[in-house]
């Protein structure tokens, strides 16, 4: 891996610049250009290195968001995971031993959107799925430190 991918992988997780033009600020502190941050941020995307690069905000201070969880036939998991992650209120889904085998969160701009959404995932899916909205918020550390050998 590149020292750039290495930099843009480990330094900027909790230390994402908060500013118009995050992007040329990050370019700027590593010696490149704008351009090739952008660049190998798309690539690291295309490679599945990385899912997305955005802010994490506290559940519930921006729209309406829920843990959800179905009841997956185990010949169609793949099939559902998939359809389920082309909504774009869907931030990450993954697998769990449990009856209920897909667990993924969803967030939107309203209750009402989150409602829609999970009808439609309900309806489309034919399978069972519950809420879990949260009840008491905890503080995790969403920053994984990448160990370079």
């Amino acid at each position: 891996m590149e020292d750039l991918e290495r930099h843009l992988l480990d330094d900027f997780q909790r230390d994402f610049p908060l500013t118009p033009t995050p992007f040329a600020d990050m370019a700027q502190r590593l010696g490149v250009d704008e351009a090739k941050v952008l660049e190998t941020l798309r690539v690291l995307k295309a490679e599945g290195k990385i899912t997305r690069v955005g802010a994490v905000v506290r559940p519930g201070a921006v729209g309406a968001s829920t843990l959800a969880a179905m009841a997956v036939p185990e010949a169609r998991l793949v099939e559902v995971a998939e359809m389920v992650s082309t909504y774009p209120e869907v931030n990450h889904n993954y697998q769990r031993e449990h009856e209920l085998n897909l667990w993924f969160v969803i967030t939107t701009p309203s209750q009402e959107r989150l409602q829609a959404v999970l009808t439609d995932i309900r309806d489309r899916c034919r399978c069972p799925l519950i809420s879990l909205p949260m009840e008491r918020s905890y503080r995790l550390d969403l920053g994984f430190g990448l160990a370079w050998t």
